[in-house]
């Protein structure tokens, strides 16, 4: 036998079956059941339009010394002939060593939590995640249904997933486009749709052999291809991913503004995280990263980051209802019925920018960015969400059930903002909720997150108001509550605290993704249109997840103002940028999720402080900030 990641000449399949890891029976499911991991389930998402995501959220590098993996299978390197390369082609080579060397992580082991539920083919050859070597180069079609059929993979939280690694194992299979090239377009929007849909042709005319065999599409194949086949009772499920035209599904996830971003766990080629160039070192970080996430996330990557988190939560879903412990949400939040026009989101993330003076220029030298280390999943595992039907209150009824021996139940609140100017609030940081004006009360909608976060004292964030102050006219109260995404978050914060601790990069920004993606999915019903996948539209939820981000930071903005006398100058999202002197830190002493960490971190030039000091306008401001992180991202 040959070593791990190392080929075999022929296509000959060895006697018996691939072995399942000992958990796989916990997502063989039969007909009735086998919906929560239909593929068709994933098509129906997949191929639905985008919508607003969440807004990306830049968390800092946080290093570690890097796990012991002598153990780790290296990557095969290119055959030379030791002859012909002569001591200054060495030296010159060891001179650019740091350069060329691969990333911390392509050096991890790779385990063999996968095996059973995913293979990888490649022009050389088809694999195991873990590197056993099982057969020579699939050359056909009829030779990819032979060796599904005779791998009987399991789904793990996701159907069961073939990925074919490479344009040389894409061109023995007869999956062979050209869309153009990008320097012939203004539009890579354009490019990837003529792209999508030459794969999609080349597909319906070359998969005849496997719809001959018994296997059926789920919707048109693309960069997935999505088979399943039943047998008696039971229905078998295969997701084929085609490494090499992934780019060509661009959504939100993948992909905005007319470039390419992360592409689920095959990385991110702008952030370096993307799979190596060669076929065979591809296959094994692929490998690694699918056996990552079956120890990690007890799921496969779905087609999409966002399609992650939800099998995660899913996993969970079936767990607890077999055991019948825990919170089960077994139908969607939809957005009750509100008076007043339609607005955008119920809690916006705030974004605000103010022109620094010169008390605020006085003795510093830094321009400092400071965010939430992975924020929103920090607030997903604290938070209790409503569940069930909402009780419309109006009135009186409405303004008593604010009052509760545990606060004011999950629900929306329909309230008056009272002017900000009225109220004894600091002039240096936003106004407390987006919706309130300076100048006139406003009525409007909010969260219980938000109701508690107005009630808070000023120095907390807060405006110190009283339920009365609010003038309660209305609500929409939930029946039930609870932590239903505290099992979810814990598994994605383990699974980060173990990326970050091996330095492992591109798992670790897959993770954002996912949780980010998902929590962002919650807020569009077109993203779950399958009836097993409704329970995952909950705007509330993620509104208020938005808005509990929102009052933790300006909470740390009233915190650094007593501490430190500093004021931030912008805030997005959940990043604060403030002018700094030599020395000053005022970043969280703790690693938490939700804490405060330095994002970036500049010297003030004579340029820049120019910038700052004659700005005369908050657009200005802005140019300025966006000059100074642009030169150390330059740097």
């Amino acid at each position: 036998m040959s070593g791990p990641w190392e080929q075999i000449p022929l296509f000959a399949l060895p006697e018996g079956t691939l072995t399942a890891s000992p958990d796989s029976t916990d997502d063989v499911l039969p007909d009735d059941d086998a919906a929560s991991v239909d593929a068709g389930v994933f098509v129906a998402a997949d191929q639905a339009g985008s919508e607003p995501a969440v807004a990306a959220h830049r968390e800092s590098s946080e290093q570690r010394d890097a796990a012991e993996a002598d153990d780790a299978p290296t990557p095969p390197s290119p055959e030379v002939d030791s002859e012909e390369v002569d001591s200054d082609e060495v030296a010159d080579d060891e001179a650019g060593s740091v350069a060329a060397d691969p990333p911390v992580w392509e050096a991890l082991p790779a385990g063999d939590e996968a095996d059973g539920h995913a293979l990888i083919v490649t022009a050389d050859g088809t694999y195991t995640p873990s590197g056993r070597e099982l057969t020579g180069p699939v050359d056909s079609v009829e030779k990819l249904d032979k060796l599904i059929r005779w791998a009987a993979l399991t789904p793990l939280g996701a159907p069961a997933q073939i990925w074919v690694v490479g344009q040389a194992a894409c061109e023995l299979l007869g999956w062979i486009i050209d869309p153009g090239s990008e320097d012939d377009v203004d539009d890579m929007e354009a490019l990837r749709n003529r792209a999508a849909q030459e794969l999609t042709a080349v597909l319906h005319a070359t998969l005849t052999p496997l719809l001959n065999a018994g296997w059926e599409l789920r919707g048109d194949p693309g960069h997935v291809v999505h088979l399943s086949r039943s047998i008696g009772n039971f229905t078998s499920m295969v997701d084929v991913v085609i490494e090499p035209y992934v780019w060509t599904y661009w959504n939100k996830d993948f992909g905005w503004h007319n470039r390419v971003g992360d592409m689920g766990i095959l990385g991110s080629p702008t952030a370096g995280t993307y799979l190596p160039d060669d076929d065979l070192p591809a296959a094994r970080e692929l490998g690694r990263r699918l056996a990552w996430c079956a120890k990690y996330l007890g799921v496969l990557p779905g087609p999409t980051p966002a399609r992650t988190g939800a099998a995660i939560v899913d996993k969970i879903k079936r767990e607890r209802t077999r055991s019948g412990k825990g919170i089960v949400v077994t139908a969607p939040g939809s957005v009750p019925p509100l008076d007043g026009p339609p607005r955008g989101d119920l809690e916006p993330a705030v974004g605000w920018t103010r022109v620094p003076d010169e008390q605020d220029l006085d003795g510093t030298s830094r321009l400092v960015s400071i965010d939430q280390r992975a924020a929103y999943l920090a607030s997903a595992g604290m938070l209790e969400f409503g569940y069930g039907q909402p009780q419309h209150l109006t009135g009186g009824a409405a303004a008593a059930a604010a009052v509760g021996e545990k606060g004011a139940p999950f629900g929306l609140w329909r309230i008056t903002l009272p002017p900000g100017q009225t109220l004894s609030l600091p002039e240096k940081l936003p106004l407390p909720h987006p919706h309130m004006l300076a100048d006139q009360p406003v009525q409007t909608w909010v969260s219980t997150v938000s109701l508690d976060g107005l009630c808070s004292p000023v120095a907390d964030g807060g405006i110190g108001a009283d339920l009365d102050d609010l003038d309660i006219a209305e609500a929409w109260v939930y029946p039930q509550q609870g932590r239903a995404l505290d099992k979810w978050a814990k598994i994605l914060r383990e699974a980060r605290k173990a990326a970050v601790d091996t330095d492992d990069d591109a798992t670790k920004r897959f993770l954002g993704t996912c949780y980010k993606g998902y929590i962002g999915r919650m807020v569009n019903p077109d993203m779950w249109t399958a009836k097993q996948m409704q329970h995952h539209h909950q705007p509330l939820w993620r509104a208020s997840i938005i808005a509990h981000c929102r009052w933790r930071g300006r909470r740390v903005a009233m915190r650094i103002a007593r501490e430190h006398g500093r004021w931030p100058v912008r805030t997005v999202t959940d990043s604060w940028v403030y002018l700094l002197a030599d020395g000053e830190d005022i970043a969280d002493p703790s690693e938490a999720l939700g804490k405060m960490s330095v994002e970036k971190d500049v010297v003030l030039t004579d340029t820049l402080r120019s910038a700052f000091t004659s700005a005369q306008d908050v657009h200005e401001v802005n140019l300025a900030i966006k000059a100074a992180f642009a030169e150390e991202e330059d740097d």
